[in-house]
């Protein structure tokens, strides 16, 4: 099954990303966001502080910007994190419209 990961930074600033390698578990896939969400220093986006799976790779795909984008590696985990996390197969990530959909 095709699978891919669109990610918009701003307007002109577009990643296709292709979740290569191995299918990761979705629980696989919640831990590298959850390390990542820490790693980059995001904070939550609702008040309450609850954060869900969508609002994670939302806020990582901000706090990486294009320099992690940009980088093979690190964008092939985050797609295929984003992808088995969400059990989508295909996910546009809007940052500056604060929207995921499928």
């Amino acid at each position: 099954m095709h699978s891919e990961v669109l990610v918009t930074l701003a307007p002109g600033q577009e990643f296709q990303l292709d979740p290569q390698g191995t299918p990761l578990s979705h629980e696989e896939a919640r831990r590298w966001l959850d390390d990542e969400f820490t790693r980059l220093e995001c904070e939550p986006l609702r008040a309450s502080g609850k954060v869900l799976l969508a609002d994670k790779v939302l806020t990582v795909a901000n706090a990486a910007g294009a320099t992690l984008m940009a980088d093979a590696a690190w964008s092939s985990q985050f797609a295929r994190a984003t992808v088995a996390a969400l059990s989508k197969p295909i996910v546009r990530v809007d940052v500056p419209a604060m929207a995921v959909s499928f």
